[in-house]
Formats: structure tokens, C-alpha cells, sequence
């Protein structure tokens, strides 16, 4: 696939997980033709809109988030690094580039480090703990919840040593790719983390590209591993008052 396909592929498949995500706390959102829209959850790294077309404009972005509460915070994901939304009070949160990879690595896994799928809420808990560090707020619950896993769509992904979780990530197939995001490890990113990432999802969906974004040495990484950057993208956030 070439790399417009394969931004197309990232922009589609992240706006499905995002939905995904919010639909499992009870906010499902809207796809429109060039934006979907989440304005009612609060949800901690999770965006209340994204854009879907290169050629969305500011005002399209906040009529989508009619629906916010006045007194919470609103970010957009502004796939093509295209809206200037400072005017409407956000603030600039993060930017990024899409990335994207056709099919698994050749040779062999790396020996020890296979890629486990999380199969039980038990699980689920231990690995969401491992990715936020214990940073999380109780009073929100977990970001994660175990619907996710019935979903055949989503693959929560673990390596363990001795029965502990090191390092994760979350694939999930729609829009034509199979989406990495959420992805940790208790050491420095390296190429060979994302070539076992890369069979990983190459063995859960044989034949979908692999896509994602990064930033920094994450996105350095991701290159060492066979992923090609495909464009930039950028997260505003509006906060709420007096924050």
C-alpha cells in the first residue's frame, strides 16, 4: 500500500478505536464525512473529536463540540496538522506523525519475547496498571473495560517475565489497517519491540498494514522497525475553566 493509503488507513482506524473506547463508557460517537465526535466523555488521553478530511475547518470542528459541557475540558485530534484552533481557547497539547508498515518482518520472533493476548478482566486490570503507571484517578475507574475484550475487532497485547507485565499494546482492525496505540514498556524503546509488535498484528490479521502514530524516540523506534512516517497530526485541547 502507499503511504496515502496508508494514512487513510491510520486516520479511519484511529477514529474507530476511539469510538470503540468511548462506546464502552456509554458515549458512542457520531461519524460525519469528515469528522466523528465524541463532546459528551470526559475520558483521560481520549479525544472528544477527530478529524477525518484534510479539508475540515475550525468552525466544522467546534460545531461538532455543541454538545460538550461548557464547564469540562474538549480536545481534537487534528489528523492532518491542518486547524488553527488557538482563537477558540485550546491550547496546542502534543504533535505527532502517523506511521505505517506493510505486513510482518521477516526472520524469526525474538526468542523470549513473545506477545501474549489479555483474555480475562483479571488481566485486563494488571496490564492497564502497568500502563499508567499507577497514575490513574480511582474516582474515573479504568480506562480499558472488559467489553473490549469480546470485541473481536481489538487485541489487548502483553509480554510478561515471571507472570509480571512489561510492556503492551492495543491493536484493533477497522478502516482498513490494524491500529498500534497505548503502547508501553518498562525499558527505551527499541526497532525490536516494533518488529514484534509488527508480527504480532501480522499474526492476528494476516495481510492488514499495520498503522499508528508516535512522537520522539517512540517514532524513531518505530522507524528502526520497519514503519514509515506518513504525515503529522496534532492534539488540541481546550481546558475547562480556570484550569
Amino acid at each position: 500500500m502507499d503511504d496515502a493509503g496508508l494514512l487513510d488507513a491510520a486516520v479511519a482506524n484511529n477514529a474507530a478505536w476511539c469510538d470503540a473506547v468511548c462506546r464502552s463508557h456509554g458515549h458512542p460517537g457520531t461519524f460525519g464525512s469528515r469528522v466523528w465526535a465524541s463532546p459528551g466523555h470526559r475520558l483521560r488521553f481520549y479525544p472528544n473529536a477527530v478529524t477525518l478530511d484534510p479539508g475540515v475547518t475550525e468552525a466544522e470542528v467546534l460545531a461538532a463540540g455543541a454538545g460538550a459541557a461548557p464547564s469540562g475540558p474538549f480536545a481534537v485530534k487534528d489528523s492532518f496538522a491542518r486547524l488553527d484552533l488557538a482563537p477558540a481557547g485550546f491550547r496546542l497539547l502534543a504533535a505527532a506523525s502517523w506511521i505505517g508498515a506493510d505486513g510482518a518482518p521477516g526472520g524469526p520472533p525474538e526468542a523470549g519475547r513473545a506477545w501474549e493476548k489479555v483474555t480475562s478482566p483479571g488481566e485486563l486490570r494488571a496490564w492497564e496498571a502497568a500502563w499508567d503507571g499507577g497514575s490513574g484517578d480511582d474516582d474515573d475507574g479504568p480506562v480499558f473495560r472488559p467489553g473490549l475484550l469480546a470485541d473481536p475487532r481489538c487485541a489487548v497485547l502483553a509480554r510478561r517475565r515471571d507472570g509480571t507485565v512489561i510492556a503492551g499494546a492495543i491493536a484493533y482492525s477497522a478502516g482498513g489497517g490494524a491500529g498500534i496505540s497505548n503502547r508501553f514498556g518498562t525499558g527505551p524503546a527499541s526497532g525490536r519491540l516494533w518488529d514484534g509488535l509488527r508480527q504480532a498484528v501480522a499474526g492476528q490479521w494476516p495481510g492488514l498494514p499495520a498503522v499508528g502514530y508516535e512522537e520522539g524516540d517512540s517514532l524513531e523506534a518505530a522507524r528502526q522497525g520497519g514503519f514509515r512516517a506518513l504525515g503529522p497530526l496534532r492534539i488540541w485541547v481546550r481546558p475547562s475553566p480556570g484550569s
